[in-house]
């Protein structure tokens, strides 16, 4: 069994549902932090989800409001994710950098 530490970012630049983070199949993970970053100088609103292997989607957080250059943190306690779950965020207006801070725990031998 491995541990993995790991970032993973994305920009959002546009209201595509964009993909954050994948859990592998062979893994389980969990999300100690999501910084989103308003970087454009204007206002931005992104939401948060998790989509389970089902394909289901769960709200994390529907209205992360930022104003010009604000950061917040989304997460007040650590989220667990299972095997091929799906973190995803979404602007649905402005720009915004974020950034998850992910602990994956690998059951397979490296």
């Amino acid at each position: 069994m491995a541990n993995i530490y790991k970032n993973d970012k994305v920009s959002l630049t546009n209201t595509d549902n964009t993909t954050l983070y994948t859990v592998p199949s062979n893994s389980r993970a969990i999300v100690k932090s999501i910084l989103v970053v308003e970087d454009n100088g204007g206002a931005a609103v992104v939401k948060a989800t998790l989509t389970n292997a089902s394909g289901t989607a769960f709200v994390v957080d529907n209205d992360i409001n930022l104003s010009a250059n604000q950061k917040e943190q989304v997460l007040s306690e650590p989220l667990i994710m299972l095997e091929s779950e799906i973190l995803k965020v979404q602007a649905s207006s402005g720009q915004a950098d974020v950034i998850a801070s992910i602990l994956e725990i690998n059951r397979e031998d490296r």
